[in-house]
């Protein structure tokens, strides 16, 4: 089944994402490779494809997972979590219609 994961950034976590950054777009890779990511990205924080210093409020991601214990495992595992860019993540069950 597919699983939204929204990731809901820290008040001036663009240092710490940064430096985050290749370890989550690893695990990203991964799933890709898996086939099973179908879309992931940052929100911006402005209202422009490259917010600068303004930075991001969180992210996006949509994957197939096994299950709800599954993907919450995974997004709690994020190297954004434990670098501390996520203040929380949301992890919910998504019906692709199209």
């Amino acid at each position: 089944m597919l699983y939204t994961i929204v990731g809901t950034d820290t008040p001036n976590s663009l240092e710490k994402r940064k430096a985050a950054r290749p370890e989550h777009l690893a695990r990203l890779q991964a799933l890709r490779d898996a086939g099973k990511l179908i879309i992931a990205g940052p929100f911006p924080a402005v209202d422009n494809e490259d917010p600068s210093d303004a930075g991001f409020t969180g992210s996006l991601i949509v994957a197939e997972f096994a299950s709800l214990e599954a993907a919450q495992a995974w997004a709690d595992a994020d190297p954004y979590m434990a670098a501390g860019v996520y203040a929380h993540v949301q992890v919910k069950p998504f019906k692709q219609v199209f």
